[in-house]
């Protein structure tokens, strides 16, 4: 981990972090197959307002999946990049049925809470740590993921 004096940062502190943004990395690597399961199997009369959302948001999180990597690069680790360690790590679990649009915004929603929950524990993490890269791209994500949790509540009634 020979980036950590570099940026002047901890040596063990970059190994939790990258630790943690690994875990972070294999809910968002769920998240976003669910999410393109959903795009494909989509089915109703909400298929027209869905199909585009659901593509907007796995393009989204796929962004994310690759700065939260090109992060624990930086740290000086190495992302996971097996869907068997995600499967392992992650706490979002694989959606079976996803042509019901309602049931998965809802599983959007739930997915959600689980990521910025895991995002505020990092912001905890990475303030203790001086690591204000991480910290601030946490910050962002969680700004911009409770703006969409507004929409997909009002897109429900709520």
């Amino acid at each position: 981990m020979n980036n950590s004096n570099i940026i002047g940062l901890n040596e063990k502190d970059c190994q939790k972090i990258a630790e943690k943004l690994n875990v972070l990395i294999a809910n968002y690597s769920i998240f976003y197959q669910n999410t393109r399961g959903a795009h494909w199997n989509i089915k109703g009369d909400q298929f027209f307002t869905l199909h585009p959302k659901f593509e907007e948001l796995y393009n989204n999180l796929v962004l994310k999946i690759d700065e939260i990597a090109e992060r624990i690069l930086t740290l000086g680790a190495t992302p996971n990049h097996n869907y068997s360690d995600y499967l392992k790590l992650s706490t979002i679990k694989e959606s079976k049925k996803v042509s019901d649009g309602t049931k998965f915004v809802e599983n959007i929603l739930d997915s959600f809470k689980t990521i910025i929950s895991l995002q505020r524990e990092l912001l905890d993490i990475t303030e203790e740590a001086g690591d204000e890269g991480t910290n601030s791209q946490m910050s962002d994500y969680i700004t911009e993921q409770e703006k969409e949790i507004w929409m997909y509540n009002a897109y429900l009634g709520k």
